[in-house]
């Protein structure tokens, strides 16, 4: 592939983002592209100078938010009767290799120079008011994060299937921050999961929005608010009926509840899980604010479904429970990658820290325990990697992952909250203070052992 070539051509004139219709997409090239767009625009010296009385925040309790779910557009419903479009799995090359290619490492790098000028300065003022600023989420937008999974013959930027890409992109955007990285990537977690499991005309329907500038918001809605909850047996229950199926019952943690116009949720259909398609606007939904310890810039909220009614092609892949099942697996995929990314944000903050904070006359790094705690961090984190990543590479070629992935995240959940618990000690009294990001770091790695759904990749 020719990055310089393509990247000239989406810089040239014509077409949505510098490129014909009839041209061939190329990642990498779009995503620098919108990047250096977004560089040349206004919108990062925008970003989190939003006035109060722009904000809307969420209520700091339970009570104090209730509303039916956003009003959702019109979607048009397509009339397509084939299986849908996949984009293929990535070759194998037949070695245990993890380093990036060269298309992955420069997708990187243009996501984390998003994470870095974007995300983090707006990350403590998002997790104070429990909202994204809409300026970093068009920022996001702009360089294609909602459209990262999905097939180019779809509109997007997939040439093939990208578990390792968004595996990626996750693991740098949340060193910006997992609140923001959350908020970001839920739309795209649909469209992914539309790319992977939609018919044709479940994609001809939804799609479109999701490829435009202005892209809804969609969440992705697993999590039950249940002691004990099995995200394999959910306890939100679909019945069959004559005009489609009837939905009942409570999500919990939907990354942009209140604002989403489409969410996947996943239900129990004759004892198997599985996934339906539901439009905001449709009877009987009802959504809370949920504001949490952790993730706070995600914007969590509770979904409350009462006779909820769906066609019958509502349904999203199989009702075997495959496709669910799977969807759980690169969904904890996802917050593997998450909980990699904020502890690699905890280990470049308190690093420079410890060498440049004294005590007794010589910096605090020279003693044995600070230094024993910042190598076992970085010893973890290296551990935390090469298993989320070596899972992500089996998904990404459609071989079997599931002892990868769930290896992946009993060590990311363990070790995650473990780095953000040595961080927070690191920094002695400043690690429990706001003026440093490792406090909300600490929680937000919380979450990586509680939450299921809300991003995958």
């Amino acid at each position: 592939m020719d990055i310089g070539k393509s990247l000239m051509t989406r810089l040239s004139p014509g077409g949505r983002h510098g490129l014909a219709s009839s041209e061939q997409r190329d990642p990498i090239g779009y995503a620098v592209a919108a990047l250096n767009k977004l560089a040349q625009s206004d919108l990062l010296d925008r970003v989190g100078r939003r006035t109060q009385a722009e904000q809307v925040v969420f209520t700091s309790t339970r009570e104090g938010f209730r509303t039916v779910t956003a009003a959702s557009r019109q979607f048009k419903k397509a009339g397509g009767k084939g299986a849908g479009t996949r984009a293929p799995a990535a070759p194998r090359k037949g070695v245990f290799d993890l380093t990036p290619t060269e298309d992955e490492q420069m997708l990187v790098d243009v996501v984390s120079e998003y994470a870095e000028e974007v995300v983090r300065p707006a990350a403590a003022e998002a997790d104070e008011a429990c909202e994204t600023p809409e300026g970093v989420l068009k920022a996001g937008l702009e360089i294609g994060l909602p459209i990262l999974g999905v097939p180019e013959a779809l509109g997007g930027i997939s040439e093939e299937r990208s578990a390792m890409a968004g595996t990626l992109v996750a693991e740098a955007l949340s060193k910006g921050d997992m609140g923001i990285a959350l908020a970001a990537l839920g739309p795209g977690s649909v469209a992914t999961a539309l790319g992977l499991w939609g018919t044709e005309a479940q994609q001809q329907t939804y799609l479109p929005a999701v490829t435009e500038d202005a892209a809804p918001a969609a969440a992705l809605a697993l999590q039950e608010p249940t002691v004990l909850f099995d995200v394999l047996k959910p306890s939100t229950t679909a019945r069959k009926t004559a005009e489609g199926y009837v939905l009942d019952g409570t999500k919990a943690g939907v990354v942009r509840g209140a604002e989403a116009e489409l969410f996947v949720v996943g239900a129990a259909l004759e004892g198997k899980p599985v996934l339906f398609l539901v439009e905001s606007s449709t009877a009987g939904l009802t959504v809370e604010a949920e504001p949490s310890m952790g993730v706070r810039a995600a914007s969590l909220a509770t979904l409350r479904l009462e006779g909820v009614t769906v066609p019958t092609d509502a349904v999203l892949g199989a009702t075997d429970g495959s496709t669910y099942t799977e969807c759980v697996r690169l969904s904890r995929l996802a917050w593997c990658a998450l909980a990699v990314g904020t502890g690699q944000a905890v280990l470049d903050y308190v690093t420079p820290y410890v060498k440049t904070r004294e005590a007794f006359g010589e910096p605090i790094a020279h003693r044995q325990s600070v230094a024993f705690m910042v190598a076992n961090i970085a010893i973890e984190l290296q551990a935390m990697r090469l298993l989320t990543y070596k899972a992500a590479g089996r998904a990404a070629a459609g071989q079997e992952f599931t002892r990868e992935v769930a290896l992946a995240r009993k060590l990311c959940a363990e070790k995650g909250m473990a780095i953000g618990n040595d961080g927070v000690q690191l920094l002695g009294g400043h690690g429990f203070v706001k003026e440093h990001p490792v406090e909300r770091w600490y929680r937000d790695l919380r979450a990586v052992g509680i939450m299921e759904g809300a991003v995958l990749v």
